[in-house]
């Protein structure tokens, strides 16, 4: 089975240039460090290119596959160009999110509005824009839709999102597709959403079924296990109400690799898989070849990113942990404190030095949880070395905030040795734009 882009730790465009320092996408990361400062999030757009490319390749025998880039895995309007351009639609979970697509210019037939607790405005804005799907979660969420169809003369075309009882092993946070969870229908409640429907919301067109398994996926078995579930319903929605879905929706959450043990299967191995099981249910339950949404979000964009951090003070505790503080940590990059996630990390300069160490890289945050990875081998450090964390692009920048009252960082684009800003780094007055002063309490 052909490798794809999501396998690899790091972006395809990664070298050690002739002075012995990392280059991606063409550019010295010590000059980008020095151009735009630290911390700063890079993007190669070549890598985010090739996984597109991998993702169409492995589902081409299949005429009816829609990708949905999954928005939440990170969000800006320079990438959502990319991946229109790549030919994907978008998954998205917020008036934010929608609102990026939007003004990036996509064909907003395209996206789908996903999430446990959409809010009236959120729908309203939705119905507005053009929409193509809003995918519901719960009952309350029927009731909202159709009354905000109501006050725009709209029908709202939609898929119900189901919980189909699939537990992948994964962690705990990011488990969506078993029973005890907060997201969408249990599978004994879809036949209440239906009639509810067809009898009371007549300006909600169903089209399908949508239920997503969990992220950082590498079981291939549960994906065929799904789609069986997914068949099933249709099948006998079809035959108990006259129903006649012709949209599944499979969700994404197939898993990259963030350290060398980490071995996540292909998108080709996945296609494959998949298609073979849409082949067989198709048959088995004599259905109509389905229109099938695939939202991948982490396997997107997640090798395509680093971060740079540059390197400040350090500790030698007696007979204990070497800590290395970085300029950075928590607040760019929370998934190591929030779901103990590792890294693999490099310096981008000295890259020749023989001198090794074992060190904790610590963030700057006043919390002693900031640890960004424990227990590196890495050249002999200094102030003002250059830290290049790999696999950073999905859930960092998207997740990231201004705890300590800390800007958030820069990202840039890299292709062909030349970089774009595509986020600017926040200022100080950023970080008060917001605040109001009471009258009383002003001087």
């Amino acid at each position: 089975m052909a490798s794809s882009t999501n396998q690899m730790l790091k972006p395809l465009t990664t070298c050690i240039n002739n002075a012995g320092n990392l280059e991606i996408g063409g550019c010295e990361l010590t000059k980008l460090a020095e151009l735009y400062g630290t911390p700063l999030y890079v993007l190669d757009e070549k890598t985010i290119r090739s996984v597109c490319n991998d993702y169409k390749k492995a589902f081409e025998k299949y005429p009816h596959i829609h990708m949905m880039y999954a928005s939440k895995a990170l969000c800006t309007s320079a990438l959502t160009r990319i991946l229109d351009e790549e030919g994907f639609g978008f998954d998205t979970v917020s008036a934010g999110e929608i609102y990026t697509v939007y003004k990036s210019g996509v064909d907003m037939r395209h996206v789908l509005f996903n999430g446990n607790n959409k809010s009236f405005e959120e729908i309203s804005m939705a119905l507005e824009l053009g929409v193509g799907r809003i995918s519901v979660d719960n009952f309350y969420e029927l009731e909202l839709i159709s009354k905000a169809a109501q006050t725009k003369d709209k029908t709202v075309d939609i898929l119900l999102r189901i919980t189909p009882g699939i537990e992948c092993h994964t962690h705990e946070y990011i488990q969506t597709g078993h029973l005890d969870s907060k997201f969408g229908f249990d599978l004994t409640q879809i036949d209440e959403a239906v009639e509810l429907i067809q009898n009371k919301y007549k300006n909600i067109r169903l089209h399908g079924l949508h239920a997503h398994i969990g992220s950082q996926i590498f079981e291939t078995g549960i994906y065929p296990d799904e789609i069986e579930i997914l068949a099933k319903e249709i099948a006998r929605l079809d035959e108990k109400f006259g129903l006649k879905l012709n949209e599944i929706n499979i969700g994404g959450g197939l898993g990259v690799k963030y350290t060398q043990d980490d071995l996540p299967p292909s998108t080709y191995e996945v296609g494959e898989l998949v298609i073979n099981k849409l082949n067989e249910v198709i048959e088995k339950y004599n259905i109509e070849p389905p229109v099938v949404f695939l939202e991948p979000g982490r396997s997107i964009i997640s090798t395509a990113g680093v971060t740079l951090y540059t390197v400040g003070s350090s500790k030698q505790v007696p007979h204990g942990t070497k800590y290395v503080a970085l300029d950075g940590g928590m607040a760019d990059n929370p998934r190591p404190s929030m779901y103990q996630a590792q890294y693999v990390a490099e310096v981008a300069n000295k890259k020749q030095t023989e001198t090794k160490e074992v060190v904790t890289l610590a963030g700057r945050y006043c919390e002693s949880g900031d640890i960004l990875i424990k227990d590196i081998e890495l050249p002999e450090l200094s102030t003002g070395d250059v830290i290049c964390v790999y696999n950073t692009g999905a859930y960092n920048y998207s997740m990231a905030s201004n705890y300590n009252r800390v800007q958030k960082p820069a990202m840039v684009l890299v292709n062909d040795g030349k970089a774009e800003l595509i986020i600017e780094r926040e200022n100080l007055d950023d970080l008060i734009a917001h605040d109001i002063i009471p009258d009383r309490l002003k001087k």
